[in-house]
C-alpha cells in the first residue's frame, strides 16, 4: 500500500451525477439532478490537508450513462493525468454503472502514476441517512493510501477495478470472488 506524504493532498474530484447528488423535487413528487450539492457536501467534511477541485462532468443518472459518456469520462481522467497539478483523481457517479465506467478506465488507462476512485451513494446527500458524506470521505481517504490504479471506495471497502458488483440486496458495493 502506498501513503502519499504530501501536504496538502490535491485531488480533482470529477462529478458526474448520480443518486449521490439526487434532490427531491416537492411539485414533481420525484428525485432530479438540478442541483449541484458536491460542492456543499465537501465544505462539511473536515479535510485540513486536502486541497480538492470539483470539476462537473456531466449530471446524469448513471443508468442513463451510455458509451458517448463514459468515453467523457475516460478522456477526462486523461486530461488531469496529463498535468501534474494533482496527485489523485476522484469520480463521483452513479452506482448502477460504476463498475462498467471503472473497468472502461482501468482498461483505458496503462501505466497509470496516480490513483483513481470512483465512489456513489446509495441514498441522496439531501435525504436522512445518507451515505454520500461517508463515501466521499472514504474515496478521498482512499485515493491518499492506495496505489495507481483504479477503484471503488464505497461502505468502507476500497475494491479494484474488475471486481466492483452492486448488490441489489444489501445496497452496496462489494467485490466479486477472484
Amino acid at each position: 500500500m502506498t501513503v502519499s506524504s504530501r501536504s496538502p493532498f490535491r485531488i480533482v474530484l470529477l462529478a458526474t451525477g448520480g443518486t449521490i447528488e439526487k434532490s427531491y423535487d416537492a411539485a414533481a413528487g420525484t428525485l432530479t439532478l438540478d442541483t449541484p450539492v458536491i460542492e456543499t457536501l465537501l465544505a462539511g467534511l473536515d479535510q485540513p490537508d486536502v486541497q480538492i477541485e470539483v470539476r462537473r462532468l456531466m449530471s446524469i443518472d448513471s443508468l442513463d450513462m451510455g458509451e458517448a459518456e463514459r468515453t467523457e469520462v475516460v478522456a477526462a481522467v486523461r486530461e488531469c493525468l496529463a498535468g501534474d497539478d494533482m496527485d489523485a483523481i476522484v469520480i463521483t457517479h452513479g452506482t448502477d454503472t460504476l463498475a462498467r465506467t471503472a473497468q472502461a478506465l482501468a482498461e483505458a488507462l496503462d501505466g497509470l502514476d496516480r490513483p483513481v476512485v470512483l465512489t456513489g451513494a446509495m441514498r441522496p446527500y439531501r435525504v436522512a441517512d445518507s451515505d454520500a458524506a461517508q463515501n466521499v470521505a472514504q474515496a478521498v481517504m482512499a485515493a491518499r493510501l492506495v496505489a495507481p490504479s483504479v477503484y471503488a471506495a464505497f461502505h468502507g471497502r476500497v475494491i479494484p477495478a474488475g471486481r466492483i458488483v452492486k448488490d441489489y440486496d444489501r445496497l452496496t458495493l462489494v467485490e466479486a470472488p477472484a
